[in-house]
């Protein structure tokens, strides 16, 4: 069995939970949800635009922190609050992407935690 790593750093928020903000097994790396907090905590303001650029942040900074991009982003998976903002969340998350096309899910729901508009979670390939 592969073994595990928990991945932290201080450029993206504190697990607010008892999960990690990321874990590596063998050459996959898996994400915890993020939201738009910043890395002090506190919840950016404003609407799924904004929101979402932090949330990018954060899993920037936790990729980088495993030795990884969003280049390497096999699978994403987003919750968004409201699917009339689709349209404006995918124009923040091509703007991450690019050309780089990882599959994808995205799913409205009810509700998210801090009543936030948007949280992602992404698996990458960060080699062994």
């Amino acid at each position: 069995m592969a073994e595990l790593t928990y991945v932290t750093t201080e450029q993206a928020p504190a697990a607010i939970g008892p999960y990690s903000q990321a874990v590596k097994v063998g050459s996959l790396l898996f994400t915890s949800g993020q939201i738009p907090l910043k890395p002090d905590g506190t919840l950016v303001e404003g609407g799924i635009v904004e929101q979402a650029h932090q949330v990018f942040a954060n899993l920037k900074a936790i990729l980088e922190a495993a030795g990884a991009s969003l280049n390497d982003v096999v699978k994403a998976t987003v919750y968004i609050k409201d699917m009339n903002e689709f349209a404006s969340l995918n124009e923040v998350y091509a703007h991450y992407f690019g050309d780089h096309r990882p599959a994808r899910s995205t799913v409205e729901v009810a509700r998210l935690p801090k009543d936030v508009r948007v949280e992602i979670e992404v698996v990458a390939n960060v080699g062994a």
